[in-house]
């Protein structure tokens, strides 16, 4: 029989790069760490990771392992979840969003969740994809509304990824532009046009995008700032640093004196939906991948 325990310092590892930091996140000593995978491995049979002065890194064995290591810690979570409710008579539901979906898609979808299922007690964590998609996986949030630029994922249950993704909407992106600006009229711009534009952007990952699209585009652009609010990066705009990249859902509420173009096709695109850890069994989670829907489209269809 396989130890939890022993699966959930791997996850650790898998996580942390290294014995040392797993130790340190799990408050053990690394040499416990490193006992506990050795004896995973007797149990098992086989290598879980390979060592090395640069760290560790998962076989094809330890990569099952922590896949398996990752539904067992859910199916616990369901499981105390399912046993406070049997104290309490209600269920808890967390659910992790980045803001500007949040903002848009989740007061009405929570609100017919709650008309449906009155004895939900709502938790919400807000965080980008990268920091709240592995706590889906782990077992520790319900739901997170998520996006991801190149391309959708995958529908149904994601390749590899113990995720069960539900697309929503897409978010195409507008340049936001000073309304006396020389391109504040135009119907649609490409980026190639604004190569000699400074840049002032709401998001680290819009600034990896920006910056892949302009080498295509052939230039490298200069960026002033970057924040982590769509609003704060328009108000720049407005003060007249530069010219920023910004999704459509978070371009209001409006700030005078901006206008905002699109970007001329193919542009970037926000791919935006919910992803879980299957919903078999779980009717609130359910409920709510189906009011979000309902809610993307809503959006989409004014």
């Amino acid at each position: 029989m396989i130890d939890v325990q022993r699966l959930r310092v791997l996850r650790a590892v898998a996580e942390h790069g290294s014995f040392n930091r797993a130790a340190t996140a799990l408050r053990l000593t690394p040499s416990a760490v490193s006992q506990q995978i050795a004896a995973l491995e007797r149990g098992i049979g086989a290598q879980v990771v390979d060592r090395s002065t640069r760290g560790v890194a998962l076989t094809r064995a330890g990569r099952i392992m922590v896949g398996a290591a990752e539904t067992v810690a859910a199916e616990l979570e369901h499981a105390r979840q399912q046993v406070d409710r049997l104290g309490t008579g209600l269920t808890r539901l967390t659910v992790a969003t980045f803001t500007s979906g949040g903002r848009l898609l989740l007061p009405a979808a929570l609100a017919r969740l709650a008309a449906e299922h009155p004895r939900t007690v709502i938790h919400i964590r807000e965080g980008e994809p990268e920091d709240t998609l592995p706590l889906v996986r782990q077992g520790a949030v319900d739901l997170a509304l998520a996006y991801r630029f190149d391309g959708p994922l995958p529908g149904g249950p994601g390749a590899g990824s113990g995720l069960e993704w539900t697309p929503l909407m897409e978010d195409p992106l507008y340049v936001v532009l000073p309304r006396e600006h020389r391109f504040a009229g135009r119907d649609a711009l490409d980026l190639s046009e604004l190569a000699g534009e400074p840049w002032v952007l709401g998001c680290l990952r819009t600034e990896a995008y920006l910056r892949r699209y302009a080498g295509i585009a052939g230039f490298d652009p200069e960026v002033r700032g970057t924040t982590t609010d769509y609003f704060f990066a328009r108000s720049l705009v407005a003060a007249g640093l530069g010219i920023s990249l910004i999704p459509s859902i978070a371009l209001g509420p409006e700030v005078p004196g901006l206008c905002a173009v699109p970007v001329a096709a193919p542009g970037p695109v926000r791919h935006i939906g919910a992803a879980v850890l299957g919903r078999g069994g779980r009717p609130r989670v359910a409920a709510l991948v189906r009011a979000l829907c309902e809610e993307a489209a809503r959006h989409a269809g004014r």
